[in-house]
């Protein structure tokens, strides 16, 4: 352990993040009035704080040049990522396997690579309600729906906090803290764009407060627009292979522009895979020559890797945003104990997601999940050239990209309000003062997804079917003929607009108590007390026709459900030793929560701590708690839908193969001849909520140090300093989480595990036409961490002032149990990238930021660091370590009273994240890594 600190204070002071610690971000502004800070429901002096927190203010935001409160979080290295405007999933890789939709345009935060869904994420001590894009009923806070404009300071726990919060808090808390007086005008306005001249942005932010008498007033809007990147643009992304400049670089599809057909010729007996040697005219039909079906005189070719087709173009690499909001604060005091606050917000948010133009799938080996797999090409089709009907027995697969169509295109349009009062004051008994608050939340997030490109599957089969019955409004499908055979007619009758609705509401009403029971010799015994009822409603409405089963994209069914609970908890601080010798401070506290739920009954989390100061500038702390998470309306309520997860099937050309693996496929019917080859890299993986879920549980230890020399104030070369360790360890049970579709099928062909195998149906021919998937309580997951945080200011010199910021976190163990026949198997996460899904557990993350000031100048430079990763999915390919440089000059003109002006540029160095081969879009992580290119940025900003 001792070399293991060693090193990280090594690779912090080099590599390190912004953020204080909380105690130190006080200490530094010099306030000291007794509040509630975030991690505890006890009032105390902010520079008593013993909870591992990391602050960021708004002076640390503005230095890295973003404007995504998301984007910000992401940074910190405790932060695992989450979703983000790297993401492009929505028709390309249908549902993820968590019940809660793809959540385009949606930007979470993930801590201690648990998932967002096991952050819980506050706005001032108060939750918020989950996000909605119109694609299910997720379980995690959108922060894209909290007004930039409002945000004073962001706070961070690296702790888990159950028994203080609730439901949620299994990995931390993120508390964002909004402003609640402001003297006069404020404004901001940047403008950026990527150094290939792409990824325009722009931000605008106003604020206007004034105080007077006993009422305070803050109102404030924004409006953010980024641009779409394509990933036609950047090298990395231009062929579903990083490094590839064809589709022999493979991943390619098998939708093609000239379409792909595997039939048996009933006639002939002969297995044929072709393509169209070229596009024909408009009406025309193929020449099928079954004696030479290759032939000069047919149309046909045999199909092959260069005929497939490159999606990757379509996709955006960075997708396009447009975010407005509204914000209003009025604080009364009706007298000096009694204040009234309330908040409202308004964010309306425009989003869109760009895949290929909809690969148009038919036949047994389709795998589509819906009516598409059981299509049958009649004889009497106009433009079937084969002169049979392709039915089971004829043919396996039909692919034909249908260009005509354009694009698929996902634009989503969500409006979240939010209305919050807080009424608080205070009384005394007994000569001790207790502070009170009653809080009422009420929440809405609304979201419509227009979806073009889409085809309706029924009317698909109708116009493929036999002439006869093709009749109306009817037109005779061609996907013989190649691109640009398929008319405005046709499209006219498959194709259709698809309209999804979701919707998340939020009601939440608390009371909290805290103060000082009695005086112990080593100070007072503080504690807190309170209650919360809450009730979240929920639902996902697909358009209609995806509703009956009929389209030919990602299906889906509705899904609605509610949630109330009940709450009760306590915290109490006891001080046990003060002032002597060894013991500067000595307290101990624990706590604990019991909860009703209406759907998962009724439980209790406990939590205990001890912090021990042997004098005033050290700290140490220990910590265990217990952790809770009710499953979410999508886990329980959620609907079957698809995942389409990129994945190399084992059993596909069985010749390559160990004698094992021939076998176990075998048995699963895979044909022994070795005949099965795998079409495509998608598979669909049907997920589904389920409400036989448990609760999840978790037990976590944490330790830290903490270091404030008091020697190192007030220097010639020091105004201040800390240093914080945080070793955590956190065991979660019965984890909520589908398992990974390359795992099922690795462990099936390996092993023969009939758990995996079971999950898994194939077609005839061998080929895979789904895994089954559904949401379970996996055997558990286990992490352990170590953060170092440091910090260091100089006084005001000759050449300006400096200052340091650091933070480092250094992942020990990350390891998931998943259920087989023979008990659980442990997979260790920790150095590897898992792939589609796309996440990396990088074992070192870091980041450093450096300012310096003088008069009306100022500039910070920054690092950020990650180790390398294997992708254990890619035969240990390596993902080389990165680090990203940015850079930033300021200028506040004394000519000009309250203008600011900033220009700055992040990854300045240009450095492109290193390729990812089972990553499952743009051949990149999207949580560890930057979107390719050198960001350049301007902003001004006024203070009246």
């Amino acid at each position: 352990m001792r070399h293991l600190m060693m090193s990280a204070a090594t690779l912090a002071l080099v590599t390190g993040a912004f953020g204080l610690p909380a105690g130190a971000a006080y200490a530094q502004s010099g306030t000291v009035e007794e509040v509630v800070v975030t991690g505890s429901r006890i009032r105390t002096s902010p520079l008593d704080q013993v909870q591992p927190v990391i602050q960021i203010g708004q002076d640390e935001v503005l230095k890295t040049g973003l404007s995504s409160t998301a984007d910000i979080l992401q940074r910190l290295p405790v932060a695992a990522g989450g979703l983000n405007s790297k993401f492009n999933n929505s028709g390309n890789f249908g549902n993820p396997p968590d019940g809660g939709g793809v959540g385009a345009g949606a930007a979470e935060i993930d801590l201690r690579y648990l998932g967002s869904r096991r952050v819980l994420v506050m706005v001032d001590g108060l939750r918020w309600v989950p996000g909605a894009s119109a694609s299910g009923v997720p379980g995690s806070v959108d922060l894209n729906t909290i007004p930039s404009a409002s945000i004073a300071r962001m706070e961070v726990l690296q702790e888990g906090a159950s028994p203080i919060y609730g439901s949620d808090a299994i990995a931390g808390v993120v508390n964002i803290i909004t402003k609640k007086s402001q003297d006069g005008f404020q404004a901001s306005a940047q403008v950026g764009q990527y150094g290939e001249g792409d990824g325009f942005s722009k931000e605008v932010n106003l604020s206007w407060g004034a105080s007077q008498d006993k009422t305070s007033i803050v109102v404030g809007g924004g409006y953010i627009k980024q641009d779409a990147v394509s990933s036609g643009d950047r090298s990395i992304s231009q062929f579903p292979t990083p490094g590839a400049t064809s589709c022999l670089g493979g991943g390619c599809s098998s939708g093609t522009l000239l379409g792909r057909f595997i039939i048996h010729d009933p006639n002939t007996n002969q297995d044929l895979d072709l393509t169209l040697k070229q596009a024909l005219a408009v009406g025309a039909r193929p020449t099928y020559t079954p004696a030479s079906p290759t032939g000069a005189g047919s149309s046909f070719k045999n199909f092959a890797t260069l005929d497939r087709f490159n999606f990757q173009p379509y996709n955006y690499i960075v997708s396009p945003s447009e975010r407005t909001s509204l914000y209003g604060s009025v604080t009364h005091d009706f007298t000096d104990t009694l204040k009234l606050r309330v908040k409202a917000s308004y964010v309306n948010r425009r989003s869109a997601n760009q895949a290929a133009p909809l690969p148009l799938f038919v036949g047994p080996d389709a795998g589509n999940g819906n009516l598409l797999d059981q299509v049958a090409v009649d004889a009497t089709n106009p433009y079937n050239p084969f002169g049979f009907t392709l039915q089971p027995g004829t043919y396996a697969f039909i692919g034909r990209r249908l260009i005509e169509n354009g694009p698929r295109h996902y634009a989503q349009d969500v409006n979240t309000f939010n209305l919050t009062a807080t009424l608080d004051g205070q009384f005394e008994v007994a000569g001790k003062t207790f502070f009170w608050d009653a809080n009422a939340v009420w929440s809405r997030n609304h979201a419509e997804q227009t979806f073009t490109g889409n085809v309706n599957a029924q009317r698909v089969q109708q116009a493929l079917g036999p002439a006869a019955l093709c009749t109306g409004s009817c037109v005779p499908l061609n996907i013989f003929g190649g691109q640009g055979t398929i008319t405005q007619a046709m499209l006219g009758y498959i194709a259709f607009t698809q309209q999804d609705v979701s919707e998340q509401e939020l009601r939440d009403y608390t009371i909290n108590v805290t103060g000082d029971l009695f005086d112990l010799p080593a100070g007072p015994v503080g504690v807190a007390a309170g209650y919360e009822h809450r009730e979240n409603e929920g639902f996902f409405q697909p358009d209609a026709i995806v509703a009956a089963g009929l389209s030919s994209d990602i299906p889906a069914q509705p899904a609605r459900g509610s949630i109330k609970v009940d709450e009760l908890y306590t915290e109490v601080s006891v001080p046990l030793v003060r002032d002597v010798p060894l013991f500067h401070r000595l307290d101990a506290s624990v706590a604990g929560r019991w909860f009703d739920y209406s759907t998962s009954g009724r439980d209790s989390t406990y939590k205990a701590g001890l912090a021990w100061r042997p004098t005033g500038d050290i700290l140490f702390r220990a910590s265990w708690g217990e952790g809770f998470r009710a499953p979410t309306i999508g886990e329980l309520f959620g609907t079957a839908s698809r995942f389409d997860q990129e994945v190399n099937d084992p059993c596909s050309n069985l010749a390559t193969k160990s004698a094992a693996i021939r076998a176990n496929c075998i048995a699963r019917g895979v044909p022994a001849s070795g005949s099965y080859s795998q079409l495509n890299p998608q598979v669909s993986v049907i997920t589904s909520g389920n409400r036989a879920l448990q609760p999840e549980t978790s037990e976590s230890w944490t330790y830290g140090f903490v270091w404030e020399p008091s020697a190192l104030k007030n220097t010639s070369w020091s105004n201040g300093a800390s240093m914080e360790i945080v070793y955590a360890d956190i065991t979660l049970d019965n984890a909520i989480q589908a398992q990974n579709g390359q795992t099922l099928l690795d462990r099936c062909a390996q092993t023969g595990d009939a758990l995996s195998c079971a999950t898994i149906t194939r077609t005839a021919s061998g080929a895979i036409a789904g895994i089954s998937n559904p949401l379970i309580n996996i055997g558990g997951v286990k992490t352990r961490a170590v953060d170092l945080n440091l910090n260091w200011r100089s006084p005001e010199t000759s050449v300006g002032t400096f200052a340091v910021r650091s933070n480092s976190s250094f992942l020990l163990e990350y390891s998931e149990k998943v259920p087989t026949s023979t008990g659980l198997a442990e997979i260790k996460r920790q150095g590897t990238e898992r792939g589609s899904p796309d996440q990396a557990y990088p074992k070192t993350k870091s980041t450093l930021a450096m300012d310096w000031d003088k008069g009306v100048w100022g500039a910070t430079a920054s690092a950020r660091y990650l180790s390398s990763v294997k992708e254990v999915n890619a035969g240990d390919n390596k993902l080389a370590a990165r680090t990203y440089f940015d850079a930033q000059l300021r200028y506040t003109p004394d000519y000009l009273e309250g203008f600011s002006f900033a220009l700055g540029v992040n990854n300045l160095f240009d450095k492109d994240p290193p390729g990812c081969i089972s990553c499952g879009l743009n051949n990149y992580d999207p949580n560890a890594y930057d979107a390719p290119g050198r960001y350049f940025y301007f902003r001004l900003s006024y203070k009246q």
